[in-house]
């Protein structure tokens, strides 16, 4: 189903009478965008999945306003309160947006929109945007450089201490409400946040002559406190159960918040197991094995050996970035994968998406392999550079690696990094503050289709220019001559 468009007021005519204009670049942006319909028709269809009767009831936002007002926030790396307001204060963007001389809604309102947009439809939105921009010859694919960064989760530092005073602050707070609708549940329940917290507080200020004679014992303290909340919490869940309200409304919140405690129980059960391994019994747990959040618990520890930053947690993000700045291909990853496993797929994406391997190639040493460098010349990538790492060079990889060819692909390497710090800085992409596995990467997502509307934007503008200029010498062949400047 296609989506409906909404009929001009009669104040959307005041409105456009007043002559008020975009600034260039939205104005570009504003252009692509209507006219690729196809964009709106992926949006719409996330904005009606699910409902039975779309066409009824009250009107919402917009598949066109939807997709505008999901680009413009991360555009101007924008929080949804901050996004409302400007919408709703400025002409220009109210026109952009297409809500003219409309109400704009709360920020809620543009909250749950955004929320019914999939990752794959983020994907399938970036996908169709580099396929537009190959189409009007903005981009031939003819190199490619790749890297990898790492965006970052909304967490605390992680310490077995803090892990476990949320367990105890949540499961208390869960059960709590649960008593709200079902008294009985409360029933042998006693509040033990103090004491978690004191306990939590004395580890974190524990100098080391004093972590070796008393960490144990205050750790003992605090796995004992969050293993009796996790086991009276579950014993206000099986009494909840056991009587559920009558109203069916309470019943269906009741029934909610019991599968909250059941989940960050387990969660709970993740830290005790891990803690105690470490503390008590003096175990190296693996990487892969922690758990570093209650609230985001698919968050990855990252070490990169930078100095600034030994540790991230996070998502380790994957970006392949063609000659005029557009990302054609992105990946969330989960763990720390080796980058060296990028190299095949991202080869493939990208034949896929132009019809041909790039006549270069290019990334730091980590992407390096033998097996690599065979697959890309196999693939018909003309100027392979990616340095070796590890391991004697023969005197042909290092004549290689010495010429002008491998030299210069090194230096178009280094673009990708101004383009992660764009993505980073610009585009808000060095936290996620959204909850949740698929919000961080429709918010990764949501960066890159921003970075590439812009950069089409901005070179349709220089097309444009150009084709201004050769205008002008065409009908002006002597201009030069008679010192006058070419006209913009």
């Amino acid at each position: 189903m296609r989506p409906r468009a909404r009929p001009l007021s009669f104040a959307d005519f005041e409105l456009q009478a007043h002559g008020v204009a975009l600034e260039a670049t939205m104005q570009a942006l504003a252009d692509f965008l209507d006219a690729h319909e196809e964009l709106v028709t992926l949006v719409h269809a996330d904005l009606v999945r699910g409902l039975g009767r779309p066409r009824t009831g009250r009107d919402g936002l917009s598949a066109p306003q939807v997709l505008r007002a999901f680009v413009l926030q991360r555009v101007k790396a924008w929080d949804l309160r901050e996004l409302r307001e400007r919408i709703a204060d400025g002409y220009t963007l109210r026109i952009f947006t297409t809500f003219d001389a409309q109400p704009v809604p709360k920020h809620d309102a543009f909250n749950r929109a955004f929320h019914r947009l999939t990752p794959d439809t983020v994907r399938a939105l970036n996908d169709a945007v580099v396929q537009a921009a190959v189409t009007l010859g903005l981009e031939e694919g003819a190199q490619l450089r790749v890297d990898t960064t790492v965006v970052e989760t909304d967490i605390h530092f992680p310490t077995d201490s803090t892990l476990l005073w949320d367990a105890v602050r949540v499961l208390t707070r869960l059960v709590k409400r649960l008593g709200a609708h079902v008294p009985s549940a409360l029933s042998g329940f006693a509040d033990r946040t103090r004491r978690a917290r004191r306990r939590m507080q004395e580890i974190s200020r524990l100098t080391p002559a004093q972590r070796s004679r008393q960490q144990t014992r205050k750790y003992r303290d605090l796995l004992g406190v969050t293993a009796g909340v996790v086991a009276r919490a579950r014993a206000a869940v099986a009494t909840a159960r056991a009587a559920p309200p009558s109203d069916p409304r309470v019943a269906a919140l009741v029934t909610g918040v019991c599968g909250e405690i059941e989940h960050v129980g387990g969660l709970a059960d993740r830290v005790l197991a891990q803690t105690r391994r470490r503390v008590l019994e003096g175990e190296q747990v693996p990487v892969h094995e922690k758990l570093f959040s209650l609230f985001e618990p698919h968050t990855d520890l990252l070490k990169r050996g930078k100095v600034k930053s030994p540790v991230e947690f996070g998502h380790k993000v994957f970006l392949a970035e063609s000659r005029h700045g557009l990302i054609t291909d992105y990946r969330v990853l989960d763990g720390n994968p080796v980058d060296e496993g990028h190299v095949p797929p991202s080869l493939t994406q990208h034949q896929a998406t132009f019809g041909r391997a790039p006549a270069l190639y290019a990334a730091d040493r980590g992407f390096y392999t033998p097996d690599n460098v065979e697959a890309l010349t196999a693939a018909g990538v003309g100027t392979e550079c990616v340095p070796q790492r590890g391991g004697k060079k023969t005197e042909a990889r290092t004549a290689y690696e010495k010429s002008r060819a491998f030299k210069q692909g090194q230096r178009f390497r280094a673009g990708i990094e101004g383009r992660i710090s764009v993505l980073l800085r610009g585009r808000g992409m060095r936290r996620c503050l959204l909850e949740g596995r698929e919000r961080f990467e429709v918010f990764v997502g949501a960066a890159v289709l921003a970075n590439n509307l812009l950069r089409i934007a901005d070179l349709m503008r220089q097309r444009a220019a150009r084709r201004r200029r050769a205008a002008y010498r065409r009908a002006s062949p002597n201009a030069h001559r008679r010192g006058l400047p070419p006209r913009r």
